[in-house]
């Protein structure tokens, strides 16, 4: 018998979207300029380091 295996690891996905929206909101209303705007549209793709650096940074 073939059984079929779930996998339900979408959960994490959905708060890195949620989370990367909220940055690249974030980052654009800061940005003037159209590298600015660049430099803001990448630096939502790795708002987690941020946070952990931010937060590593807090603890020590």
């Amino acid at each position: 018998m073939a059984q079929n295996k779930r996998s339900s690891n979408g959960g994490g996905n959905a708060v890195y979207f949620f989370g990367f929206i909220g940055a690249l909101v974030y980052y654009i209303q800061q940005a003037e300029g159209f590298w600015v705007i660049i430099l803001a549209i990448l630096k939502a793709f790795v708002w987690p380091a941020f946070v952990v650096y931010d937060l590593l940074k807090f603890i020590t």
